[in-house]
């Protein structure tokens, strides 16, 4: 059987990490981008070098119409004999910060849409073919800001606190058919957004660690919870933040 990933905002940062951890686990990719194909071709190219195969999707996580046309297409195309999506990593995301008195409707809305809304979009199609095998790992990515918040992030914070509520109820349902349901909250990771944050020695005195993570420590988180190593891990919420505090 050929188990697939399928990885959402795959192109870059923590997307692009995770999808070549899993395509290094055995899994072939199936990977979610919505502008830089560019890059997306790059992390395609890597894991082919891997021996695996990676199909590109490019479409709006927070288009509904967008998401079920492309997944609805790929998804009837599947061998059934042969192919099935055994992961899906929900982590495309974005930001649009100001404080709250200042927010726009728009940046509320489309942050929201983005990290929240597109939960719903891209998990229904994919929990109905998942349902069909009785087996699957779901991974969602949070943050440390849905679970401490965080000033000008109100939108943000509210979103990936959603996505902290929504694993825990939907890994309920769906464990009693074999489909494991998780959720990890990143904390400071080294990354384009984070550079000009890691001479901030307030911010390192809060991780004992006194260091941002990896991409490449979370794609480990998780690859284990795409794993049988994590069987009786239903609705977990794992902090890799360093001890941030």
């Amino acid at each position: 059987m050929k188990d697939i990933a399928l990885v959402t905002g795959g192109s870059r940062g923590l997307g692009r990490a995770i999808a070549i951890q899993l395509a290094q686990d055995g899994y072939h990719i199936w990977l979610n981008y919505s502008i830089n194909q560019t890059a997306a071709e790059e992390v395609k190219s890597k894991i082919e070098s891997l021996g695996k195969e990676c199909k590109l999707l490019p479409f709006d996580v927070g288009s509904k119409e967008a998401v079920r046309d492309v997944l609805g297409t790929e998804i009837s195309r599947l061998d059934k004999d042969n192919e099935r999506i055994a992961a899906l990593v929900n982590n495309a995301g974005i930001t649009s910060d100001n404080l709250f008195y200042w927010m726009e409707d728009e940046s509320w809305e489309k942050v929201i849409n983005t990290n929240l809304n597109s939960f719903f979009y891209v998990t229904k199609p994919i929990v109905e073919h998942m349902f069909l095998n009785k087996y699957g790992y779901i991974v969602n990515m949070s943050s440390l800001a849905g679970e401490f918040g965080n000033p000008g992030q109100t939108n943000y914070s509210a979103s990936k606190a959603g996505l902290i509520a929504a694993t825990k109820s939907l890994a309920r349902e769906l464990a009693r058919i074999n489909i494991l349901v998780n959720c990890v909250t990143p904390g400071l990771i080294e990354s384009d957004m984070t550079d000009e944050l890691k001479t901030n020695k307030p911010l390192l005195k809060r991780i004992p660690l006194s260091r941002f993570g990896k991409p490449e420590e979370v794609a480990n988180v998780v690859s284990f919870l795409c794993s049988k190593k994590a069987s009786y891990l239903v609705g977990a919420v794992i902090p890799i933040n360093g001890g941030f505090a």
